[in-house]
């Protein structure tokens, strides 16, 4: 999925849609979503964090884990997902401009419009994020 299909399934918009692309995979046997953003060094979040020595913040990263999720569930066309919980929450390595985030993301289940997932956040072949968390899947207003 290309970022003009990725706004299909997610409401966000710059300068909040923090993914390039995204693609479903198996890993373990199991179908997760892969998404895909590169940190080009201009983005809001980095300004003044830090002066000089820019790191993308730990709660940018778990939100480009959370919308790699999104592209799991085919039904959110028109939906707002909304984070519910975040838990188990570890930064390894910090991620910089110019690296290239790689987010690996599997629903572990679902109730109703609740979903559970895990997911981590990779770059040059490290760790640099991953947690468990939940989110809603809100329908619009009528």
């Amino acid at each position: 999925m290309n970022r003009e299909e990725i706004k299909e399934l997610l409401p966000h918009r710059e300068p909040m849609l923090l993914l390039d692309e995204v693609d479903i995979a198996e890993e373990n046997g199991e179908r997760c979503a892969v998404g895909r953003y590169t940190v080009r060094g201009d983005e809001f979040f980095l300004q003044g964090h830090f002066p000089g020595n820019p790191i993308v913040p730990g709660v940018i990263q778990c939100e480009m884990i959370a919308q790699t999720a999104v592209a799991l569930l085919p039904d959110t066309k028109g939906c707002t997902p909304l984070y519910t919980g975040l838990d188990k929450v570890k930064f390894k390595n910090p991620l910089l401009p110019g690296d290239t985030a790689v987010m690996t993301v599997r629903l572990t289940a679902r109730r109703g419009i609740f979903c559970f997932a895990t997911g981590k956040l990779e770059a040059n072949g490290k760790l640099c994020t991953s947690a468990d968390f939940s989110f809603a899947i809100v329908p619009p207003r009528a």
